[in-house]
């Protein structure tokens, strides 16, 4: 067994440089601390798991009365991860996110309409037929539902709930009738001078079936007919109700042209071909009559008149002394021709159809 030797000389009992027995003197250390020795007590009882040298203990030092981990005089220092809240990321706060309103208030859940007659479960929400059917958005026909200005076959209704079958039903908003079958189309074809108002001629003289280019696939006709020395505005549909009203006497469409005559005229023919004018099949009048341009030798008359006779308004002003030099027919009912060019088909708007069914009972 190893022996120490004391300050005195002598060796301590199982130590090793530590300050001796008891009696020794005792040593000081750098940090002005004294270190007692024990009775026959080695240096590594000084502190716990350290050494007595430079007045230092293993795991902490006694310079300045600090340890490492823990306090250094007698205890022992902490052992395990420090509290996460003594962290400096502790005090790192995310900054507050902005409150953000929902988009819109949740509607409560629709009332039952079982109760009305035309309410059918298996059919499709009112407002999202009439969204496809380009009414508006979904949510603005929701509103036009609310306000009652939807009828379903006649009834005014106000619920969101109600579900309609679109084979069955006739759907209006403000009156004007809602198309609902997609296989009906409806264009407006600006007719040029020498054209035949015919889908095909056997002859090969130019006719509708000629400006059909993206429409070849759909089978079209015309409504009405205008002379080959006629142009404008000549509608093309599938839709055999429409056609029918839009050609009978009874519904009384009115049509408006523009015409071009010699000139002057006299005064009071005007109110001559509104009073009425007699010619082979009966007489015949215009709704309204207005000068609308004039050069020297020639006048530019517009005509309105729903009677749908053939070359009705040629025949007018050839009774008032009048012939005809150029005829374009620009309107039929709410339809216009606008600017659209000669000679083009173009599609007819969701609203156009409306006013045009409406304008027949549709």
């Amino acid at each position: 067994m190893a022996t120490s030797r004391s300050s005195s000389g002598r060796p301590g009992p199982g130590g090793r440089r530590g300050p001796g027995a008891q009696g020794g003197k005792p040593r000081t250390g750098q940090g002005g601390k004294t270190f007692q020795g024990g009775r026959g007590g080695t240096g590594r009882g000084a502190a716990s798991g350290g050494t007595t040298r430079g007045g230092s203990a293993q795991g902490g030092t006694a310079k300045g009365g600090a340890a490492k981990g823990g306090a250094a005089k007698g205890a022992a220092p902490e052992r395990g991860p420090r509290p996460f809240a003594s962290s400096e990321k502790s005090a790192r706060r995310m900054p507050a996110t902005p409150y953000r309103p929902p988009h819109r208030k949740r509607r409560p859940k629709n009332p039952p309409v079982d109760r009305l007659d035309q309410h059918d479960p298996n059919g499709v929400r009112l407002q999202k037929l009439m969204a496809q059917a380009g009414v508006a958005s979904r949510r603005v026909c929701e509103e036009m539902i609310e306000a009652g200005r939807v009828q379903i076959n006649g009834e005014t209704v106000t619920e969101l709930g109600i579900r309609v079958d679109p084979a069955t039903v006739e759907i209006h908003v403000d009156g004007v009738r809602v198309q609902l079958d997609e296989n009906l189309v409806y264009y407006a074809f600006n007719k040029p001078e020498g054209v035949l108002s015919t889908m095909e001629d056997p002859e090969g003289r130019p006719c509708v079936a000629d400006y059909l280019n993206n429409q070849k696939n759909e089978r079209v006709f015309h409504v009405g007919r205008l002379d080959v020395e006629t142009e404008g505005l000549l509608l093309l549909t599938n839709d055999g109700e429409l056609t029918n009203r839009l050609t009978h006497p009874s519904y009384e469409v009115p049509k408006t042209y523009l015409v071009q005559v010699r000139g002057p005229m006299d005064k009071g023919i005007g109110a001559a071909m509104k009073a009425g004018v007699e010619l082979e099949d009966g007489i015949a009048s215009v709704d309204s009559f207005r000068l609308v341009d004039s050069t020297p030798g020639h006048l530019l008359v517009e005509v309105v008149l729903h009677s749908g006779r053939n070359r009705i308004v040629r025949r007018l002003f050839d009774a008032v002394g009048h012939p005809v030099e150029k005829l374009v027919r620009t309107q039929v009912g709410p339809i216009r021709i606008g600017d659209q060019r000669q000679g083009t088909i173009r599609r007819l708007s969701r609203t156009e159809v409306g006013h045009l069914l409406a304008s027949v009972g549709m």
